[in-house]
């Protein structure tokens, strides 16, 4: 028989990108069920984006304990953004919160993120994305050098109006992401997607936590030689962008 956690189409749907986190896994889950559980009906999405190491096993535990709990695998590694997208799809819930699997994002912020969604004006809310704020990070000083210089730079040419566009905790509605285009490095570039399909971002401040366990999958250099290509794409994107406004013909 199905669990009453499984039959229920929940309010919405955590999802959570991995390569290669063994260690990060198990505490990230129990800190998502603590900020969740009484408060809405969820599920958590993993997304293991072809792990090499104990990944899928812990995963694979992780189920049996946790009934919300539902994993998709790629076999072979095609980067956090189709991880993200991949999440998506095959979540159920209408909503969706993302996370990153560092153990650096905190799961306690997402209800606030809900509240913040669900504040908003009821026409507002289908295209509407909260996003995600590290205003105190803790990372070394020169990735928050590069990130701020990153940042500036992003938005004075997209106008995103966004001032932390790289913070995995981030909120929207299914529909809203499904609706964008998607390439590699996307989820760089949520916010200026979304405004360019006719939404609206809300920034809001987050908890931002030092890594505890594993290692980063980017250095700064990479970060920047990976993301000027993509910039210039997304301005591309934005000048080529048209969002009708579409009338019913009545018959």
């Amino acid at each position: 028989m199905r669990s009453d956690a499984a039959a229920t189409v929940p309010e919405l749907a955590v999802v959570v990108p991995v390569k290669n986190e063994a260690d990060n896994i198990l505490a990230l889950i129990e800190e998502i069920h603590a900020a969740l559980a009484g408060r809405m009906e969820f599920e958590i999405v993993y997304v293991d984006d072809g792990s090499d190491d104990d990944t899928p096993a812990i995963l694979a535990e992780a189920r049996k304990a946790y009934p919300r709990l539902r994993v998709v695998r790629h076999r072979v590694s095609c980067g956090q953004s189709q991880a993200i997208a991949t999440g998506v799809r095959h979540a159920r819930a209408p909503l969706i919160a993302t996370l990153d699997g560092d153990g650096q994002n905190d799961p306690a912020d997402l209800p606030a993120l809900a509240e913040c969604w669900r504040a908003a004006a009821a026409p507002d809310r289908p295209k509407l994305m909260i996003a995600g704020w590290r205003a105190k990070r803790r990372d070394t000083v020169s990735r928050r050098v590069a990130s701020r210089l990153a940042n500036a730079i992003r938005a004075g040419l997209l106008g995103d109006d966004t001032p932390d566009t790289g913070c995995g905790t981030k909120l929207f509605p299914r529909e809203l992401f499904l609706d964008l285009p998607r390439f590699d490095h996307m989820h760089r570039f949520l916010p200026a997607l979304v405004l360019r399909a006719g939404g609206r971002v809300q920034s809001v401040a987050v908890n931002h936590r030092p890594r505890e366990r594993g290692a980063s999958k980017y250095g700064n250099l990479r970060r920047a030689l990976v993301g000027i290509p993509d910039l210039l794409g997304v301005m591309w994107l934005m000048r080529r962008s048209r969002n009708p406004v579409v009338e019913t013909v009545a018959p």
